[in-house]
């Protein structure tokens, strides 16, 4: 069980500018959101974001919205999965039965900074993956699936909260029936002996935020494994049952955030650096109850311009906001960690109705080590096509993780005005 940053090990290591790493993650919400209330002006203080946006207001000194940028090589190709299979990676995809898109920009990251990790990347979703194909003949691998480990293979997604979490440490056997504090205790005592009092005050936080997440993830471990049992006895596999019968959560509130206090945790103690999480997928079968929304998501979709589908892009961009908090909460040096993360939320289009890509609704949060001005609102909506590329976004993000390369997806240029 890895520790967050304490005062203590600078003054051990008598440094008193310790270099923190940097992290980036994805939060993705399929087919668009409602564009009359998405939008946003000036900055800093003075910035004013849009109903949608609302939930960032506390956060806005360190965001940025971005508006007008779009990944030229998914359009004009159909509908859904081609709109999808190459956001993060800006290739050029395949139709028929042979797979084929490109390694998204956050597998890149991660095969370069995951060696210093225990885990490269952990790739979250909160909606099981599609098979079979669409109706324009490209797999719904592409509309299931933002992260890709290589052109012909998806990461898998984990949407198990419970097994996300016993991956993230190291839960096997019969550990999974013991607390990790549990293990650790004797560990912490004596660590606790040796820091300081507000380091000893910090590291009391960090277990109690651990236990709380633990307790709320072994209530789900019970449903999971009477799913599998129910499955085995009806001869059908798990993820082809409705959920709460398939395991997960019943409530989606509960879901993202579990999902989101495992990529919390796991940035704050460095097991990781690298995140996605598939809050909705492109297609997206997800039921809003608590948002009074009667239709599923992709249907909704279809209405963006509805009171009930401006609820469930704002239900999503919160979960941005529900991370962006909790990491901005984590001391680390001067700062917090989400001062030395960069956050990614996006979608595949920006109006439903329409299926319309030509331009993609993005907010990122953190300031990525200090390398990214945040409290702005950037425009590219009349820069022309060649200066509003995603993938210059995305060089440009890599080159502030010291990731250089010359050229991404379709793009050799970094984004100007970043």
């Amino acid at each position: 069980m890895a520790l967050p940053w304490l005062q203590s090990f600078s003054a051990l290591a008598e440094t008193t500018n310790p270099v923190f790493p940097k992290r980036f993650a994805v939060l993705f919400m399929g087919n668009g959101v409602n564009e009359d209330h998405w939008s946003s002006d000036g900055s800093g203080a003075g910035m004013t974001l849009s109903k949608t946006l609302s939930p960032l207001e506390p956060l806005k000194h360190k965001i940025n919205v971005i508006h007008g940028l779009f990944q030229k090589r998914a359009t004009g190709h159909g509908i859904h999965p081609p709109q999808t299979g190459s956001l993060l990676s800006g290739a050029d995809i395949r139709r028929g039965a042979i797979i084929r898109a490109g390694t998204t920009v956050d597998q890149v990251v991660a095969n370069r900074m995951g060696r210093d990790c225990a885990q490269p990347s952990i790739v979250l979703a909160c909606e099981q993956p599609m098979t079979g194909y669409h109706e324009t003949n490209y797999s719904m691998a592409y509309s299931s699936h933002i992260s890709w480990q290589s052109p012909d293979s998806p990461v898998p997604n984990e949407v198990y909260p419970s097994l996300a979490w016993d991956n993230l440490f190291e839960n096997r056997g019969n550990l999974r029936n013991m607390s990790v504090l549990d293990r650790v205790k004797d560990d912490a005592a004596a660590l606790g002996r040796q820091i300081s009092s507000d380091d000893k005050t910090k590291l009391d936080e960090y277990l109690t935020s651990v236990r709380e997440v633990e307790k709320r993830i072994d209530r789900l471990r019970g449903a999971k494994d009477k799913a599998e049992e129910t499955a085995k006895q009806h001869n059908r596999p798990v993820f082809s049952m409705d959920r709460p019968a398939n395991g997960l959560p019943e409530d989606l509130r509960d879901h993202a955030r579990l999902m989101c206090d495992i990529i919390a945790i796991a940035f704050q103690t460095d097991k990781t650096r690298v995140a996605s999480l598939l809050l909705a997928r492109d297609l997206s079968a997800m039921y809003y109850p608590f948002l009074e929304v009667r239709e599923g998501h992709h249907a909704a979709s279809h209405h963006n311009l509805s009171d009930g589908y401006e609820r469930i892009a704002r239900f999503h961009l919160s979960q941005l906001a529900y991370l962006a908090t909790k990491l901005d909460s984590m001391p680390e040096g001067n700062g917090t960690v989400l001062d030395n993360s960069c956050l990614m939320w996006l979608s595949n289009m920006w109006i439903g109705r329409k299926h319309d890509n030509t331009r993609l609704p993005l907010v990122l949060a953190g300031g990525l080590g200090g390398t990214l001005k945040t409290g702005r609102t950037l425009s590219y909506l009349e820069d022309g096509d060649d200066n509003r590329k995603l993938c210059s976004l995305f060089l440009s993000i890599m080159d502030r993780m010291d990731v250089k390369l010359d050229q991404f997806g379709d793009a050799e240029t970094r984004l100007q005005r970043l």
